[in-house]
């Protein structure tokens, strides 16, 4: 990948030289984080680019820029996309109700009392909507979320280790929303639902429909549901954070795949994720291919929470990848509402997302830039490293001409 002088592209690189000592003395070197990669990219250039650490610390292996990681709930930014694209074709409006593509979904009910499989419920004020699903306005959950007995329904019958997204949605039909539809925001598997729902509409498995319509176009080589063996030497360990230690490996197979889940489900690489954010930030091009719509993009990164409120007004949540406060949700993206309510060095509009995984990017329409953090620590919630990087990166800005 090519990396110009920041100063060409108005970034400080004697300031951007804190983003790497910073990373290194504060995670790295005690071995929080296993292993780091940052890109910077303004003005079409990228401007900075740095690995540190290893990506696989047992055996020693360096971090390097073709480092294949799993890119979790990043993952659902790409569906956004594949379902809008969908969306360009007429092929659903966004008020269309959920149960028009999924029939068993007509009779979801809501959570009033009781634990599975014993539970009274309610009839929802309206029916789910395909926005509802973009938002995160659905009603439905995570099973990790521990706050309620329909998450815990959710572990009883093993929802998210279903193999295919058919039986995935089939099963979720039998389960009580959290809340009626628009009434509140709560993350969940709604994009997961969204993946079905492109598989539904095109005829394609959802990993068919993504190569054709987004990976070939983006080239984006190394992204897929799976890491194949011929690229295994490239892909980063994961880790889980170990309070009374350092991070612990975990053992997960690579080509395992019980569904393809477009909530969380990707391997990429940082340039594969570069090549999407530039045609996020390049208003849906990439090299004269378009991708998506202007006016679309503009409409997937404007807040659709009710009154332009923000998510410590709207959520449901225990956990989520973004700050609350100052921070509203568009079709399939976190959008800054106010950075001085997140106390957060930013610009109204930045929009992005991260995984679970700690890996996150950031686009900034404004400052014509975008971050990608990639890095392999379960959970996201250790470390406040995305508002620590914004602190360190936006500071690089060089005044203005005027």
């Amino acid at each position: 990948m090519k990396i110009v002088n920041p100063e060409t592209v108005g970034l400080d690189s004697k300031v951007l030289e804190n983003v790497r000592d910073y990373l290194d003395s504060t995670y790295v070197k005690d071995g929080k984080y296993v292993g780091t990669l940052t890109l910077i990219s303004r003005k079409g250039k990228i401007a900075y680019l740095d690995a540190l650490g290893f990506m696989d610390r047992e055996n020693e292996r360096p971090m390097h820029e073709d480092t294949i990681f799993r890119i979790y709930s990043m993952t659902k930014a790409i569906t956004s996309i594949a379902i809008m694209q969908l969306y360009e074709k007429s092929k659903f409006r966004l008020d269309d109700p959920v149960f028009w593509y999924i029939p068993s979904w007509k009779d979801l009910k809501v959570y009033q009392s009781g634990i599975y499989p014993n539970f009274l419920t309610s009839k929802p004020k309206r029916h789910m909507t395909i926005r509802d699903l973009l938002t995160h306005m659905s009603g439905l959950t995570y099973d990790f979320m521990y706050r309620t007995n329909v998450d815990a329904a959710y572990r009883e019958i093993k929802a998210q280790q279903i193999s295919s997204l058919s039986d995935f949605v089939e099963t979720l039909s039998k389960l009580p929303l959290e809340f009626s539809p628009g009434d509140k925001w709560n993350y969940s598997v709604s994009t997961d639902v969204l993946g079905y729902l492109v598989e539904h509409l095109s005829g394609m498995s959802l990993g068919d429909y993504f190569k054709k319509f987004i990976f070939d176009p983006l080239e984006m080589n190394d992204t897929g549901f799976s890491c194949p063996e011929d690229k295994l030497d490239r892909l980063a360990s994961l880790y889980e954070h170990n309070p009374k230690d350092k991070p612990r490996l975990l053992e997960i197979p690579p080509f395992n795949i019980k569904m393809e889940s477009g909530g969380g489900g990707l391997y990429s690489t940082i340039k594969d994720y570069h090549n999407f954010c530039h045609m996020l930030l390049h208003e849906g091009e990439f090299k004269g291919r378009r991708l998506i719509g202007r006016k679309t993009l503009d409409l997937m990164i404007t807040n659709h929470l009710p009154n332009n409120q923000d998510l410590t007004e709207m959520s449901e949540s225990a956990f989520s990848e973004t700050p609350y406060a100052g921070v509203g949700f568009g079709l399939g993206f976190s959008v800054m509402l106010n950075p001085a309510k997140s106390q957060t060095s930013s610009d109204i509009g930045e929009f992005g997302w991260g995984g679970a995984a700690s890996t996150v990017f950031m686009i900034n329409p404004k400052e014509e830039m975008f971050i990608i953090f990639l890095t392999q620590l379960l959970p996201s919630s250790t470390y406040q490293v995305r508002r620590e990087l914004r602190s360190l990166i936006y500071a690089a800005l060089m005044p203005s001409k005027k």
